[in-house]
């Protein structure tokens, strides 16, 4: 029967495990006990210099999941496999993940209900010039960052008073 397990690797290795994991099936003819294998990752949205840059970030840095028929053969290809630490779970018994999990790392909830997150290169205290909106051109100091909605409030000088702006990630730019 074919289950995910998860398996442990050099940590920023990930992408080569992969490959050497998919190398050593085929050298080996075992293409008949491991069906698939993934490094997690997201998309992650990020706002540098007012432009949204996407990036793939991997969720599970050190791990990598493969999809496999269990059996002597198949765990000792993986775990023999460069770059593999082992298996997550007892030394010699893998713990395969369950269905809720495995639909949680490779995102397969409802993919039009989440949206990728947006991480701010931004700092409290840092001052910022308003690039768009009605207060364009105005520079101040960032006092709040909220990741979720991607808003910043912004003191702002306005007729020579502090006044706190909200304004998106991308209508702001570093000075």
């Amino acid at each position: 029967m074919f289950r995910w397990y998860v398996v442990n690797t050099y940590s920023g290795h990930e992408n080569k495990v992969k490959q050497n994991i998919e190398h050593r099936v085929t050298s080996l003819g075992q293409k008949r006990h491991l069906r698939q294998i993934v490094v997690p990752t997201e998309t992650v949205t990020e706002i540098k210099d007012g432009q949204k840059e996407s990036k793939e970030k991997r969720t599970m840095p050190g791990y990598v999941l493969v999809n496999m028929e269990l059996n002597e053969e198949s765990w000792s290809l993986v775990k023999n496999t460069p770059g593999v630490t082992g298996f997550v779970g007892a030394s010699n018994e893998p713990v395969p993940l369950t269905q809720p999990e495995v639909d949680r790392l490779l995102h397969r909830a409802d993919a039009t209900a989440t949206k990728a997150p947006t991480r701010a290169q931004f700092t409290i205290g840092e001052s910022v010039k308003v690039v768009s909106g009605p207060l364009s051109d105005f520079s101040g100091e960032i006092s709040e960052i909220n990741q979720d909605a991607a808003k910043l409030k912004v003191l702002v000088s306005i007729f020579g008073r502090e006044t706190p702006v909200e304004v998106g990630f991308d209508q702001v730019k570093k000075i």
